[in-house]
């Protein structure tokens, strides 16, 4: 049997899978990743797992995909720009070191669009020919699915809709104020449910309490979440949203407020905004990693 595999390497876990040719999991296994460790180390426990499955499944290894944070240079594979989360990242040449240590073909994306990519392909938007894909996690993660296929832009930072100014004047984990990230990911959450209860609380932990307080932190993440949708809306006439992240499973609290805030101001078009929460949920960035990879080998 001939598989793809499919790499999530996320700040806290790294979560690999084999996959089949209609890119149903033959095998998983998610490790700790060792981002304070430095490249070589994140890279390493993720070749470990994919020998590991491979060891165990027998399967024949065509290509490997990566999904992973920052800003990644998409045609030489190698992370650009990475968060302090990370030692060592920024800069690593990922899909080389995965090529010589396997012997297959590697390809490497930024998580968020190997999210998008997993969702347009077998997913919640799949067939769907323009989409904007959007991660609530920590940060704030977007992309673009344009014309059906991934839009990078010239620089490979097109869809990161996280760090748009314009909602308010708080702190950004990235240097500027405002940004989209400082209302709607985990981390704003949790600091704005402190804020106005001296509680503190995961977002997670927040989105359970379901008291006022948290009823209105997410009231006002998920009103922020929808301009930031109709921005998009009138700039690219994409209409057609799905999101995911830790957040995005508290979907119940936040698609009230994103569906009350686009009804109040709808695109300039006339076509309402469509919202739908992710479908393939924690194993969308491994397949859409591993979907590149069928692409790119066309297989």
């Amino acid at each position: 049997m001939k598989a793809v595999a499919g790499v999530d390497i996320g700040g806290t876990s790294t979560q690999v899978a084999l996959f089949a040719d209609d890119l149903t999991v033959v095998d998983r296994l998610e490790v700790p990743t060792p981002a304070s460790v430095g490249g070589d180390a994140m890279v390493g426990a993720a070749l470990d797992a994919v020998r590991l499955l491979l060891d165990r499944t027998g399967v024949r290894l065509l290509g490997v995909g990566v999904g992973a944070a920052g800003v990644v240079d998409v045609r030489e594979g190698r992370i650009l720009v990475a968060s302090d989360s990370f030692r060592d990242w920024a800069g690593f040449a990922v899909t080389a070191a995965l090529e010589e240590a396997l012997g297959v073909p590697a390809f490497l994306d930024n998580d968020v669009n190997a999210f998008l990519r997993g969702e347009a392909t077998a997913g919640a938007v799949a067939g769907e020919r323009d989409v904007l894909g959007m991660t609530l996690g920590t940060g704030v993660g977007g992309a673009l699915w344009l014309d059906g296929a991934l839009y990078g832009g010239p620089h490979g930072a097109a869809g990161e809709i996280g760090h748009i100014p314009g909602f308010g004047d708080l702190p950004c984990t990235c240097g500027g104020r405002g940004h989209l990230e400082t209302l709607a990911s985990g981390r704003a959450i949790a600091a704005r449910y402190g804020e106005r209860t001296g509680r503190a609380l995961s977002a997670r932990d927040v989105a359970e309490a379901s008291d006022a307080d948290a009823l209105a932190v997410y009231e006002d993440a998920g009103a922020a979440v929808a301009r930031a949708l109709l921005v998009t809306a009138g700039l690219l006439d994409v209409t057609t949203v799905v999101i995911g992240g830790g957040v995005g499973r508290a979907w119940t609290l936040l698609e009230p407020s994103i569906l009350r805030a686009l009804a109040t101001e709808p695109p300039v078009s006339g076509h309402p905004v469509r919202v739908v929460p992710s479908l393939l949920g924690g194993d969308a960035v491994a397949v859409g990693a591993a979907a590149r990879v069928r692409a790119e080998l066309g297989i």
